[in-house]
């Protein structure tokens, strides 16, 4: 399939000086999931954990994840860059340095974090850098964003096994990025639960075919 390769900035990060600079209050958004009907937004109940994760259009990757028993509410958002409060537009400009993610709120005594980073790892293709499928660009950089030390820990575990596993079947390695949580901008209004809003809307989540380890 003809892949129109984008503006040589929108495949790489930008530095500090050529962010955009975004503004200091948030974009109006919706506070209710519309699946689940629970809040999208803090606080959330103390048992709970959550957890940040970037795989490509972030519209299919929420319908993922709130289709698993255990979670407890999703949105998707913007994380990872540098520009405060963006647009979906700016993101799209490759001149903010934000990933599209999704921010998965869970039980951890119904789903277990590696059941979660199962479902991630073996739904979408962690080998290509900068892009997923025929979305191209930082926005769609494979990515999970951690809460803390020990979460770490279980993620990088995690991908080390598909990492072997992705040998094993003669794929490439690794390129997602595991870091610290940053600050987490909820998306326009009309971007949450997108796929259940619009049935039809475009999804272009695909995996490798390789299985977890």
């Amino acid at each position: 399939m003809f892949l129109r390769t984008p503006p040589e900035h929108k495949m790489r990060l930008p530095s500090a000086t050529e962010a955009l600079p975004g503004r200091p209050e948030p974009i109006p958004t919706s506070s209710i999931h519309a699946v689940l009907g629970t809040p999208i937004k803090p606080p959330f109940p103390d048992h709970l954990q959550q957890i940040i994760v970037g795989m490509g259009c972030f519209w299919g990757a929420e319908r993922l994840f709130w289709q698993l028993d255990g979670v407890h509410t999703t949105a998707v958002g913007y994380s990872a860059g540098l520009t405060p409060n963006p647009t979906y537009e700016e993101v799209c400009s490759g001149l903010t340095g934000h990933n599209e993610v999704v921010l998965v709120v869970f039980d951890p005594q119904v789903l277990t974090l590696d059941e979660l980073l199962r479902v991630f790892w073996e739904s979408h293709d962690p080998t290509q850098g900068m892009r997923q499928g025929n979305d191209l660009g930082t926005q769609y950089r494979s990515g999970i964003y951690v809460s803390d030390m020990a979460q770490r820990a279980q993620v990088e575990a995690s991908r080390a096994r598909f990492a072997e596993a992705l040998q094993a079947a003669g794929r490439g390695p690794i390129t997602t990025e595991i870091i610290p949580a940053a600050e987490f901008y909820y998306a326009e209004d009309y971007h949450q639960q997108y796929l259940h809003k619009n049935p039809g809307g475009y999804c272009g989540l695909a995996g490798t075919g390789v299985c977890m380890r």
